[in-house]
């Protein structure tokens, strides 16, 4: 990226402004989700949980909802690469939204690197989204489309936090309200410390929450897009979060120390709020 092109609020972002909270530290269970996290796509194809209806509630999971999110969760044996299909079968459920597919290139070096960044963070040996229990919701802090994809495109360090590959996220959905497809759902993008590993990225054109929530062509879109991705892997609907929310997922899991309370602003609580509640009025699955 150009030191004139802006950039997105991400992983890696210089300019955004974090929120102080309570360090986090993770509990052993999610070891065993993550460890269990990509074997069992293989046996079962599955996803990570039936979706949920009412709205969220994020208190820490008691070991008994841990126990049965590992039981139900895909694993591999010994942290090797699997060789399986991230996407389970399609099945009945909301139709899949028009969605233009604008490739960023993601060849043999950026997996590789993708490789090494889950190893350091996650202690996986694959650049695959498996199985993804998360959806994060994103502002782009961009003018437009291009610009955005500009800053995604290059596989360059971030500004912030100086690793490979460069930062992405799976879509982006502009201000006319056009979702594009920047990396396939099988691939890991860098969006979100501590979640990369099972979160599939979402960013809005625009730069607040609210201006997004406002722009109806944009978030009909984005609930649209969301409502088919939620119910396509059994994401429960407390599972769909703002960035900003980040910490208090169960499932966020980060092992590099300094980096365990890292957040951004972009899709605080009292926002995603009101997101999930359209969420849960445009329909289930």
């Amino acid at each position: 990226m150009s030191p004139a092109a802006p950039c997105p609020r991400r992983e890696g972002h210089a300019g955004v402004s974090r929120r102080t909270l309570d360090p986090r530290r993770c509990p052993h269970w999610l070891g065993a989700i993550i460890a269990l996290s990509l074997l069992g796509a293989a046996l079962a194809a599955g996803c990570g949980g039936a979706a949920a209806t009412g709205e969220p509630s994020r208190p820490a999971p008691s070991a008994a909802t841990a126990s049965a999110r590992a039981a139900s969760a895909p694993t591999i044996a010994g942290g090797t690469q699997p060789g399986v299909s991230a996407a389970p079968p399609a099945s009945a459920g909301p139709p899949r939204p028009t969605i233009v597919q604008t490739p960023i290139p993601f060849g043999t070096r950026r997996k590789a690197e993708m490789t090494e960044y889950a190893v350091r963070h996650y202690g996986l040996h694959t650049y695959r989204l498996i199985a993804p229990h998360v959806i994060v919701i994103h502002y782009t802090e961009t003018p437009d489309f291009q610009s955005t994809f500009n800053t995604f495109a290059p596989d360059v360090p971030d500004s912030e936090l100086h690793e490979l590959p460069g930062t992405c996220a799976h879509f982006v959905i502009d201000r006319h309200g056009v979702i594009r497809q920047l990396v396939p759902l099988g691939i890991m993008c860098r969006h979100t410390v501590g979640l990369n590993w099972t979160a599939i990225g979402i960013e809005h054109v625009g730069y607040s929450d609210g201006e997004v929530l406002a722009d109806r062509a944009q978030i009909g879109a984005s609930l649209k897009l969301v409502r088919w991705l939620r119910c396509r892997f059994h994401i429960g609907l407390s599972d769909v979060i703002g960035h900003n929310e980040s910490l208090s997922s169960p499932y966020h899991h980060e092992r590099v120390a300094a980096l365990r309370t890292q957040t951004h602003s972009d899709f605080n609580h009292a926002d995603m709020q009101v997101y999930r509640s359209r969420l849960r009025a445009a329909g289930g699955c």
